[in-house]
């Protein structure tokens, strides 16, 4: 990362946060998920939320849309109430890739790209020139314009996800949430998928995901959250943040954290029990930012 790019995040970390969750409490049949938890989501930077399977990272992340209600509290998207906004102007303001998500048998990619237009459409509001220049920018913006015309099950894991990407963009939307846009992806595919998130918020977008790939959340975040158990860890920078007292704490997981050789960000390295002790190796220094 270059020092002008560092500057602008942590600058940018500090301004007014487009997403913020204020004290929500969200369950599931009567089981409580996360409770009373507080978060904000600076702009203009990629936030990773990551934490072991159970803790509610897809729960958190579907309550900042509003696909979940929390029992308690609020989410305020850009100083507002997420709750009393209507569903179409929150998909102008935000767009959200589920996790693996299914597209209708057969549908092209330009039809399911250009549904990222429907919260511009009205009755007095119909399809015109300028909806078909915004899905034609998104195709070209994810690389996958010479698929227009395929149907998207008949693509590979990683052009579909491309493809998905391709429709959040044709929301018009400079905020995106992406639940593990890397699932089912082998690793040269989700370097592309990330790749291409990190080519989006190059642009100007603020970019919230979650991940499991620890490694692959250090290097291509400016922000992480990690969860526990429905709860708020740490959050941070990853170099601040990811340490060999934290990675037990949050996942029990005995690991090395040493620099990435090929950026200023930690790189982790598990050990098994088959494996040196962790007296043996050098460890980076380094503290937990809590908050």
């Amino acid at each position: 990362m270059s020092a002008e790019r560092t500057t602008e995040i942590e600058s940018g970390a500090q301004g007014i946060p487009r997403l913020a969750a204020e004290g929500v409490s969200v369950g599931y049949g009567g089981r409580a998920v996360i409770e009373d938890l507080d978060v904000t989501i600076p702009p203009g930077v990629i936030t990773t939320i990551i934490g072991p399977n159970g803790c509610g990272k897809s729960t958190l992340l579907r309550t900042l849309t509003r696909l979940l209600k929390p029992a308690k509290g609020a989410v305020v998207l850009d100083g507002e109430d997420i709750a009393g906004l209507r569903t179409r102007d929150v998909a102008k303001k935000l767009g959200l890739l589920p996790q693996a998500p299914v597209a209708p048998e057969g549908l092209t990619v330009a039809d399911l790209v250009a549904k990222g237009r429907h919260p511009h459409q009205s009755w007095l509001r119909q399809w015109s020139s300028d909806d078909a220049g915004v899905v034609e920018r998104a195709l070209a913006m994810t690389g996958v314009s010479e698929l227009a015309d395929r149907p998207v099950d008949s693509l590979s894991g990683g052009q579909r996800q491309r493809v998905w990407i391709s429709m959040t963009l044709a929301q018009g939307t400079d905020l995106l949430l992406l639940d593990e846009p890397t699932t089912y992806l082998d690793l040269a595919h989700a370097i592309d998928v990330l790749d291409l998130v990190d080519d989006l918020h190059e642009s100007g977008r603020t970019v919230v995901m979650v991940l499991h790939d620890l490694n692959l959340a250090t290097r291509y975040s400016d922000n992480l959250i990690v969860m526990r158990a429905g709860s708020i860890l740490a959050q941070g920078h990853p170099r601040d943040v990811i340490t060999a007292e934290l990675l037990d704490e949050a996942f029990g997981l005995r690991a090395m954290v040493i620099d990435d050789p090929v950026g200023d960000r930690p790189l982790i390295v598990p050990i098994g029990r088959t494996h040196v002790q962790l007296d043996q190796v050098p460890q980076r220094n380094a503290k937990v930012r809590l908050g």
